[in-house]
């Protein structure tokens, strides 16, 4: 082989190296936050704690400085738990937490033996039906069978749906357990205020012609007040000192649902982390102009809690922050970007949009309007302007055990990071 074809192959190598190095830190990131000792980085077991304390190491290792004397803006919570025996038997066969059933996160502890009293969806409509089943039911564990929704129309689908979640949180309905029969996703939550009674979630195929008896042990904690954090840091600019570009992400999730279950929560939301400290390695060689401040957020699983207390109480003026962009779901991308608040901030949209086509990026930026499903919203009523941008396509894993970082393809991290670094290093 002569020398100039081998230096070819070398040099092929390299590039691809130094491509496959991109994600490095990021998948690192992810992995971590995502590990079974951070425990869904929910309230169990202090996960929150334990990823508040990695995320300040980072920060700090990366040259980030604190806001404040330890990067830490402490606030409380409510939340529900579930740190113990999670245990549940329908006509004597166990089913799996997070695969055939979840509680619900509101749910509050229950042992015992009871039995299961039958409605379908269809029968929930008819009063005199519901009125008779809810009274058979004042001691049993109503199953409401939610398989099958052919012929609604979308009124009535709302309606009964409407008649589901009544049964589930209603103080004025009487029975001792509600059992949620249906073939949809798991998809779990967290919860800051504890329900009337317990709820389950079941997916796991049952004969409903011999479900009759459920033996059931979940043992839950309500904390009233919960002390946990934002972390907060920044690196000050070479020129604006004073006015600051935000990136925010929060990192909280679901955490545990028993001793042994846990919701690792890779795009939902390390990879928002992730790219927040990929932009923070950036700026910490690439000196900025702006002072850029990056904000792990607490609590947005229980309520845009961390944005709330970050707003009450800032740390710095807020009028002062000129830009925000809140990252969530990151670990996407084959279908681009959507942009929240894009439509009300149209000129700095169209920015993003006209780097995005000049370098050729993603495959797409897509624009949103006004919508508060994430922490900016509560930047953006007190005035800060901001872009909430989550990734499009790809995996549908979200809420559930199959949100996890073996799975997570970062499809368009590398690019979308290049992205907001020139979207930022335009102001």
């Amino acid at each position: 082989m002569k020398k100039s074809s081998i230096l070819v192959i070398l040099l092929l190598f390299l590039v691809c190296a130094i491509f496959a190095q991109d994600l490095t830190y990021p998948k690192e990131v992810i992995t971590k936050l995502t590990s079974k000792g951070f425990k869904g980085r929910g309230y169990v077991g202090k996960g929150d704690h334990i990823a508040a304390e990695y995320l300040r190491n980072e920060m700090e290792k990366t040259g980030v400085k604190p806001v404040g004397k330890d990067y830490y803006q402490k606030f409380n919570v409510s939340v529900n738990t579930f740190p113990g025996t999670m245990k549940v038997k329908i006509n004597g066969e166990s089913l799996v937490p997070g695969v055939d059933y979840l509680a619900e996160a509101g749910s509050p502890g229950v042992s015992g033996t009871f039995e299961i009293v039958q409605i379908t969806r269809k029968d929930l409509g008819n009063r005199r039906i519901l009125r008779s089943v809810l009274e058979k039911a004042k001691d049993a564990f109503l199953l409401v069978d939610n398989t099958d929704k052919t012929g609604e129309s979308a009124d009535q689908s709302k309606q009964l749906q409407e008649m589901v979640e009544a049964i589930k949180f209603s103080t004025e309905i009487d029975v001792r357990g509600v059992i949620v029969y249906s073939s949809d996703k798991l998809t779990w939550d967290a919860a800051p205020s504890l329900n009337p009674r317990p709820v389950l979630l079941v997916k796991k195929t049952l004969d409903l012609s011999k479900t009759t008896i459920i033996d059931i042990k979940i043992e839950n904690e309500f904390i009233r007040k919960y002390e946990t954090q934002n972390v907060v840091g920044m690196i000050e600019g070479s020129v604006k000192k004073d006015s600051f570009l935000v990136v925010t992400a929060h990192y909280d999730h679901l955490g545990m649902m028993g001793k042994d279950v846990f919701f690792p929560g890779a795009n939902d939301n390390a990879s928002g982390v992730a790219m927040m400290l990929t932009l923070a390695k950036y700026y910490s060689t690439n000196k900025p102009r702006y002072t850029m401040l990056f904000i792990a957020l607490g609590a947005e699983e229980l309520g845009i809690l961390g944005a709330q207390a970050f707003v009450t109480h800032p740390p710095v003026e807020l009028k002062k922050m000129c830009f925000l962009i809140n990252l969530d779901l990151a670990g996407t991308g084959d279908e681009g970007i959507k942009v929240v608040n894009g439509s009300v901030y149209q000129e700095k949209f169209d920015l993003l949009s006209r780097l995005n086509k000049e370098n050729n990026l993603l495959p797409k930026v897509d624009i949103r309007g006004a919508a508060c499903i994430s922490d900016h919203c509560l930047f953006y009523q007190k005035g800060v302007p901001c872009f909430y941008i989550y990734t499009l396509g790809g995996i549908a894993a979200y809420h559930d055990l199959d949100d996890k970082a073996e799975t997570l393809p970062l499809t368009a991290f590398d690019n979308y990071s290049k992205l907001l670094i020139k979207f930022f290093d335009s102001f």
